[in-house]
């Protein structure tokens, strides 16, 4: 799968909390979800990007409490994937589930700048910035997490799996 956005670039250490703060945990609508992604991290975030726009972030992305919220809510704000040093576990499986492409790349995250388009192939593991042509390296997503993320996660793929 192929993405293609703007890169919004994030520090070390950004927790659920910032990605989507407990006051709002009290619904699950990925549209009101999406309404306050990153909010106590940059509190005009979601009026700033544009669909398909991506994150990029230091290491342990994602740690903290294990919420689904905190993915949803980047999808639904219209982040296409996120791009890190490296994930907080519960949030990376989290993230396939509620099919959030996300990919480990430390030398990506060191090249890249805020503002950059970039692509991102998640079936060849690479990172294309077309601000400057350099390519990187991301360690492919296995075809079953792949298919998990085309099919919008992994309830849909049950569902898909179920019907045939």
């Amino acid at each position: 799968m192929k993405y293609r956005g703007h890169v919004w670039k994030f520090g070390r250490d950004i927790d659920t909390d910032l990605i989507i703060p407990a006051r709002y945990l009290k619904t699950s609508d990925p549209a009101e979800l999406g309404r306050h992604a990153m909010e106590d991290a940059d509190p005009e975030f979601v009026n700033k990007i544009s669909a398909g726009d991506i994150i990029v972030a230091e290491e342990n992305f994602g740690c903290g409490s294990s919420r689904e919220h905190a993915p949803i809510a980047l999808k639904a704000a219209g982040i296409s994937c996120v791009i890190a040093k490296s994930f907080a576990r519960i949030f990376y499986r989290n993230s396939i589930n509620m099919g959030l492409p996300i990919l480990e790349s430390p030398e990506a995250v060191d090249g890249i700048n805020p503002g950059d388009e970039i692509q991102v192939d998640t079936d060849k593991g690479e990172i294309t910035n077309l601000a400057t042509g350099k390519v990187y390296r991301a360690k492919p997503l296995p075809e079953f997490i792949n298919n998990i993320v085309r099919q919008g996660g992994l309830i849909n793929y049950i569902k898909d799996k179920v019907k045939a």
